[in-house]
């Protein structure tokens, strides 16, 4: 739901798992509010006021961070990044796959109509070689079963977890560094036992990830760059 606060625009999701309430500055830089079920409207317009200053604080950090927003176009030479590294895009004539990573180059068939749907369908597919390992990884170190995992287009996000317990992940977090897609991994399987960013949630996350900081940061600072 789209409420707006006096100057400040923001999307309300009430849940019936969150004990407590949660602000994020999404990856698009909309603001996004979810609540617990009980809280009435007047508590919600209380809590954006009380976090005014740091509303207004996150929108002009992402602003500052979205300013370089990288635009990448689909000619020879171009840079794309897989797990980290970059690879020069080159137009071939035949192969069986509309793209593929081969011989330190991304080879995108000349025939192919959309090429953006080709490195989505990229990327989904090595995110479904790669992620459920992960997720296995980080929720045996927590003593879970792991979960359902799926890798699509994600509105604002880097990864969600359902109510349910099934994780999504964004296929442009195949883009990051392989350290930094654990981090994506290991943030979104702790919300398998802790719903919102408490300090339980950053304790249970240092415990399976002691150096997560450094890992967010980067994404912070370049998760931006991550983009078709």
């Amino acid at each position: 739901m789209r409420r707006t606060h006096r100057d400040i625009d923001y999307d309300l999701r009430r849940s019936g798992r969150h004990k407590t309430a949660s602000l994020y500055i999404e990856r698009d830089g909309k603001v996004t509010v979810i609540v617990p079920d009980y809280l009435t409207d007047s508590q919600i317009d209380e809590l954006i006021e009380l976090k005014r200053s740091w509303i207004y604080k996150g929108l002009a950090e992402w602003r500052d961070l979205n300013a370089s927003r990288v635009q990448r176009e689909f000619v020879n030479g171009e840079g794309f990044p897989y797990l980290g590294k970059f690879y020069r895009l080159r137009f071939v004539e035949r192969q069986s796959a509309p793209l593929t990573l081969s011989g330190g180059y991304f080879c995108l068939r000349s025939d192919v109509v959309n090429p953006k749907a080709a490195f989505r369908d990229f990327y989904r597919e090595k995110g479904m070689e790669r992620i459920p390992g992960r997720v296995a990884a980080y929720t045996a170190k927590l003593g879970l079963e792991a979960p359902s995992v799926r890798v699509m287009e994600l509105k604002n996000r880097w990864a969600s977890c359902s109510p349910n317990g099934n994780l999504t992940f964004h296929w442009r977090a195949l883009m990051a560094p392989r350290t930094v897609l654990d981090y994506i991994v290991a943030h979104e399987v702790v919300h398998l036992v802790h719903a919102n960013h408490t300090e339980a949630f950053w304790g249970t996350l240092d415990r399976i990830l002691p150096d997560y900081h450094d890992r967010k940061e980067w994404l912070r600072q370049k998760g931006a760059g991550l983009a078709i």
